[in-house]
């Protein structure tokens, strides 16, 4: 299959198991890990139905490799991030142990979840490595290092250096970082209260079984109220055990929210490719107006600054004719090179910015559908919380009315 047919191609993409496994890393040392099970179903067939066409186990690392190299070759795009490696923003009854089945289930979503931002991009889903992580098992690690991504990543120093040293960066692309610093601070700051409230409400819920096991209890030594106190310790067992499910619930849009906060930082990896873009195209200018300034000074005999081959020139005497047109010539050529070379990275940098520009829009406008979707339906869920805080309150009041009624 080649690269523009796939893209036509229409299939439904799952993680639909997790597995702990044993083996050997590459310092022959064994471990524990976690594989993935990735199915993928055509749906293009003659009698209209899926019928399942490839199924292939992943390690998390494998993920991680496929989500490096489409940085590197795509820098211009806002790329999917994965969900978290180790539980971050947990509470007191989720465990931080990535081996953790509850952790690995959500893991297992969030991975299913990258894959759909992947083959939904237009761009994206066309890339042929991509589609080789859905159906080739073997060698497909091997297949990613042929392309020599690895040599073409920008090191993080380059990248620092660029920040610091651009002289003239583009007002959108520093707006845009300052965006993604602001978004990944509003996130952080929302998880950790989050989950405080989430240890607090589970401590406020699981205190109402006290209740239950009291009534139960109660319940034991009355005759004429027995079944009305096993009714109200019935009903706080349930309304105890009830929270299980709605932080289950709340965990669902926490991770939501992580997934955004993650982008963040994809947001900020196309904006340092945009200043180490910007400071490359900066010292490509620097070096040629510094060579054409060679050049006039040679061919007027005129110095406006100090150089060492000013000094050199003074100590051991003026250069021949011939050296110094050879000079000249040879600094022409360098400078019709230079001038090539700056037009090529002018048109990069352009061709840059409007690609990375359309698709930060369209990260906008799914960033703004999914957040509003999430934090509507979490809002939702807890007004239905609030009804049932509702109910027993009143529970409370009629319960109180009658044990008053009976001198109780």
């Amino acid at each position: 299959m080649t690269e523009s047919n796939f893209s036509l191609k229409k299939i439904e993409i799952s993680v639909s198991e997790a597995e702990k496994r044993t083996g050997r890393n590459a310092m022959n040392m064994q471990e524990t890990y976690t594989a993935y099970l990735i199915e993928t179903r055509s749906v293009e067939h003659s009698d209209g139905q899926s019928v399942l066409t490839d199924s292939l186990w992943r390690r998390y690392s494998e993920f991680e490799l496929l989500r490096n190299y489409l940085l590197v070759y795509y820098p211009h795009i806002v790329v999917p991030p994965l969900p978290e490696k180790r539980a971050e923003f947990v509470w007191h009854k989720l465990s931080a142990d990535n081996m953790d089945p509850d952790f690995v289930e959500r893991r297992r979503i969030g991975l299913e979840n990258f894959l759909l931002r992947v083959a939904s991009h237009p761009i994206l889903c066309r890339d042929k490595i991509f589609y080789l992580f859905l159906t080739q098992e073997g060698n497909w690690k091997e297949t990613v290092n042929e392309t020599g991504f690895q040599l073409k990543a920008d090191s993080r120093l380059k990248a620092l250096n660029a920040t610091f040293r651009v002289k003239n960066p583009d007002k959108r692309f520093i707006e845009l970082k300052h965006y993604s610093d602001e978004l990944q601070s509003v996130i952080s700051h929302l998880l950790r209260v989050r989950a405080r409230v989430a240890d607090r409400l589970y401590g406020v819920y699981k205190v109402h079984g006290n209740y239950g096991r009291v009534f139960s209890e109660w319940s034991a030594i009355e005759k004429e109220m027995g079944d009305g106190l096993q009714s109200a310790g019935h009903h706080m067992d349930v309304y105890a055990s009830s929270i299980d499910d709605i932080l289950e619930d709340e965990e669902h849009y926490a991770d939501q929210l992580k997934e955004y906060l993650f982008y963040a930082e994809a947001l900020r990896a196309v904006c340092r490719k945009h200043e180490l873009m910007q400071y490359d195209l900066e010292m490509a200018a620097q070096d040629l107006a510094s060579k054409k300034q060679q050049c006039e000074e040679l061919a007027t005999g005129t110095v406006r600054t100090f150089s060492l081959k000013g000094m050199t020139t003074k100590l051991f005497g003026q250069e021949t004719p011939e050296q110094r047109e050879a000079r000249i010539k040879m600094l022409e050529e360098q400078i019709k090179e230079g001038e090539q070379q700056l037009k090529s990275k002018n048109l990069e940098g352009r061709e840059f910015v409007k690609n990375a520009w359309a698709d930060i829009e369209r990260f906008k406008e799914q960033k703004n559908h999914d957040l509003k979707e999430a934090l509507i339906s979490y809002a939702v869920m807890q007004i239905s919380m609030c009804k049932k805080v509702d109910f027993t309150i009143t529970f409370f009041t009629n319960m109180h009315f009658c044990l008053s009624l009976l001198g109780i």
